[in-house]
């Protein structure tokens, strides 16, 4: 009697240990659920109120008849653009973090996958669109672009147009690939991202698509450092001038040039290393089958640059409250519609 006892209780204790280890790790998958749940929210919520802000400013200063500046076209734009990308990664990412993994169908996949990479390459467009507009206005009037800037003011909405048209035909390609969320999990060929998954090319196909996509985003960030970068040589050279002539007592902490630097280099390096990262993690994850983790955090960096900076633009831009003023009715100075986004005094070489 004794010993059928002690044979029930050792063949009740590893039942027992498999019920309290299936528990800790369910309730360890909904403190991280829960985790992501609020990152996710917060950086998707964060992020879609500034870009609503930029995007009504500007909607209610276009009807009220007010002038705009012509990079305002291209700031309205990057903003509707962030939003989109904030919200059809963010929220689905949400609802998968809060284990609603079954709201789309393959259909609804395509669709999401769609509009997220369209809505992720015109932003890379469109800031590498602002940076060289910038770097045209501010260009000196005696220098070689002298003719480029009296055209730039024209080139917004064409140039728009066509980033707008190409994107939408290029990213038509992602499609081929995306798959609803009911798939075999230990099929190699097969990443899932929670929400929808996305079938792993491999080959030459695969490859001459990889070189294609590279060498166009290859193109966009070249063209965003060059013209950040002249932009930021010209407000150094214009600092220097001013610091060696006298003519403003600013310290160099307080002065319009620097601040102006320092925000075309805050916004450049925060869009280039997220930028970056999450291209490295998209591309690793199309070519091999990498853990969850690798999707959590290629979406999170996708989202960090969308969240912030509509904020940058809002805090750099002098005209953002001067629009706010006219719009309540408050006379203010008379100010030029046509100034650059970060607007230092007139140069001269």
């Amino acid at each position: 009697m004794l010993t059928s006892n002690i044979n029930f209780h050792f063949s009740l204790g590893p039942s027992v240990f498999d019920d309290i280890s299936s528990h800790q790790e369910t309730t360890i998958m909904k403190t991280k659920g829960i985790i992501l749940t609020i990152a996710y929210f917060s950086q998707t919520g964060f992020g879609v109120l500034g870009n609503s802000f930029l995007i009504c400013l500007f909607i209610f200063v276009f009807l009220s008849g007010h002038r705009m500046r012509p990079i305002d076209i291209i700031v309205t734009q990057l903003a509707l653009v962030n939003c989109l990308v904030l919200l059809l990664k963010g929220i689905p990412q949400t609802m998968a973090a809060l284990g609603m993994t079954n709201f789309l169908d393959e259909v609804g996949c395509k669709i999401i996958f769609y509009l997220h990479k369209v809505a992720r390459d015109l932003s890379l467009s469109m800031t590498c669109s602002l940076s060289v507009f910038q770097a045209i206005t501010i260009s000196p009037t005696n220098s070689n672009w002298a003719e480029l800037k009296v055209r730039a003011k024209k080139y917004p909405i064409p140039s728009s147009l066509l980033c707008w048209t190409f994107h939408l035909v290029l990213s038509s390609y992602i499609t081929l690939g995306i798959m609803g969320p009911n798939q075999n999990r230990n099929v190699t060929e097969i990443q899932h991202h929670g929400y929808c998954s996305h079938k792993i090319f491999s080959g030459f196909r695969a490859s001459l698509v990889a070189t294609i996509l590279s060498f166009i985003d290859v193109i966009y960030l070249g063209l965003m450092v060059s013209a950040s970068g002249y932009l930021v040589i010209l407000l150094y050279r214009h600092h220097k001038q001013i610091k060696q002539s006298h003519i403003t007592c600013l310290s160099p902490r307080s002065s319009p040039e620097t601040k102006a630097t320092k925000t075309v280099l805050f916004l450049v390096s925060t869009f280039i290393s997220s930028y970056l990262l999450n291209c490295i993690l998209v591309t690793y994850m199309s070519l091999v089958k990498a853990p969850f983790w690798f999707t959590h955090t290629s979406a999170f960096l996708g989202l960090c640059f969308p969240a912030i900076s509509p904020y940058v633009l809002i805090s750099s831009d002098s005209q953002v409250p001067k629009y706010l003023y006219a719009l309540c009715g408050r006379k203010t100075s008379h100010s030029d519609p046509d100034k650059m986004l970060i607007s230092p005094p007139r140069m001269t070489f």
